[in-house]
């Protein structure tokens, strides 16, 4: 079976992230429309109903350095939140969240803003005291 190239898989996800074809608690895009390396990426999520990130929406940076989809991107939070997986500075820590941790090449962005969003809504973690909203790293 062939690989599909970084840009390849790239730019597929620009185009779901673009057109908003994923789904809609989450959304995801360039961060700067002029980066041909396709690294620096923004990504939105919105909190799960019935949890303390209800109506909150959260701000991250997501970097896909030259081993992305071979190994995961960083992610990390610029809106301020408290999640087992966050360390003090908003980095998603790999050895704490599932997702990077068993990174999949079949993964993309959209599978790592989903499973967040769907870790803010786990038992353990949909009760956390959050920092103010609006606050950020």
């Amino acid at each position: 079976m062939s690989k599909i190239p970084r840009n390849f898989k790239l730019l597929e996800e620009l185009e779901k992230g673009e057109k908003g074809l994923g789904a809609e608690s989450i959304s995801y895009g360039l961060t700067n429309q002029d980066d041909i390396t396709m690294t620096n990426w923004n990504g939105t999520i919105i909190g799960p109903p019935h949890s303390n990130h209800e109506n909150r929406i959260y701000s991250l940076n997501i970097t896909c350095d030259n081993n992305y989809p071979e190994k995961p991107p960083k992610v990390r939070f610029v809106s301020k939140v408290n999640l087992p997986c966050v360390d003090p500075h908003g980095n998603v820590l790999v050895n704490e969240f599932d997702t990077l941790k068993n990174w999949k090449r079949s993964y993309s962005m959209e599978t790592v803003l989903l499973e967040l969003r769907k870790s803010m809504a786990s038992p353990a973690n949909k009760k956390l005291t959050q920092p103010a909203e609006g606050s950020t790293y």
